[in-house]
């Protein structure tokens, strides 16, 4: 329910001629839907769980029209889903999520799902792309010129702010699903991706860590190997996003990354790998200030939506 305050403001920045944002942060176990002007003023959320799409989507789009009674007309939408998607603008599955992991997702339409119910324009991007904005904007990138940004969750993705000009894509980043170097701790795991099995994605996510040691990472000792093991694997591909484009910061985030026994683990790994190549990272402190954790928490996604959703207005 919104409160006095909010409806205050929102008539406020209604004199003002400040657009409504409405912005989506959809995920694998939760859909976070927020109204607002902007990262920091935000006038109501709400969270969803992550159940079949008809039942999510539809609670998502009642509360959009709800909001709308209260707080006045959306002018654009941000939407910062999982993947993969479909982001080829012209393409008859454009705003569509492709062959995901996510049992029943497959093909569900994001865009089509808004435009079924309002008119205004929507902008579609990558969970991870959309929280690389904002860390980039509003976080822990905010004083360098471009940031990855890495979610270590339900899944593991990637994305880069800004985007890189000019570069055609036939799809956006998929840094989970790349293939890492097998710890010998861990050989006898198979690993629980559908489609590639052992990947980054099927050894070092949260439901991966829970199918090897029955918990999840937080539940487990400081001295258990596993801490070892799943920063190896992400200090693994810390390494490689350095080496193929070397953003000027690499923000690990994602409920895995909640402990803070794990970024030493990981920092360790991605030392080890790069073995000194890379000159500005040889500076004491400078790998740790490199690789980091999101100055947003668990908000850079949503913020990155509402970034998404003011620049179809600009």
């Amino acid at each position: 329910m919104a409160d006095d305050t909010a409806v205050g403001a929102a008539l406020e920045a209604s004199r003002l001629k400040v657009p409504l944002l409405g912005a989506i942060e959809g995920g694998g176990t939760k859909f976070v839907c927020a109204v607002g002007h902007s990262p920091h003023s935000i006038l109501e959320r709400v969270v969803i769980p992550t159940r079949e799409p008809e039942w999510t989507l539809k609670a998502a789009l009642d509360f959009f029209s709800a909001a709308q009674q209260t707080y006045g007309a959306i002018g654009a939408f941000g939407f910062a889903s999982f993947g993969p998607l479909d982001l080829r603008h012209g393409s008859a599955t454009f705003g569509r999520l492709l062959a995901t992991p996510k049992p029943g997702w497959s093909g569900t339409d994001l865009v089509g799902a808004l435009r079924s119910r309002f008119t205004a324009p929507v902008e579609i991007d990558t969970d991870v792309a959309a929280a690389a904005l904002a860390e980039l904007r509003c976080g822990a990138g905010r004083d360098v010129g471009s940031v990855a940004y890495v979610t270590v969750g339900t899944g593991i993705g990637g994305g880069f702010a800004p985007a890189p000009a000019g570069l055609a894509r036939l799809l956006h980043p998929e840094m989970g699903h790349l293939r890492v170097r097998r710890d010998p701790r861990d050989a006898d795991f198979r690993g629980i991706c559908p489609f590639h099995g052992d990947c980054l994605e099927g050894l070092a996510s949260g439901p991966a860590i829970r199918a090897r040691w029955g918990t999840q990472l937080n539940s487990l000792t400081p001295s258990h190997p596993a801490w070892s093991i799943i920063g190896g694997y992400l200090g693994e591909l810390a390494a490689s996003i350095v080496l193929v484009a070397s953003p000027e910061r690499v923000i690990f985030g994602g409920g895995v990354m909640s402990n803070e026994h794990l970024l030493p683990h990981l920092h360790r790994a991605a030392r080890e790998l790069l073995n000194g190549y890379i000159g500005p990272l040889n500076d004491v402190g400078a790998l740790e200030r490199y690789i980091c954790t999101p100055g947003l928490r668990d908000g850079a996604g949503l913020a990155g939506a509402l970034l998404m959703a003011a620049q179809t207005k600009s």
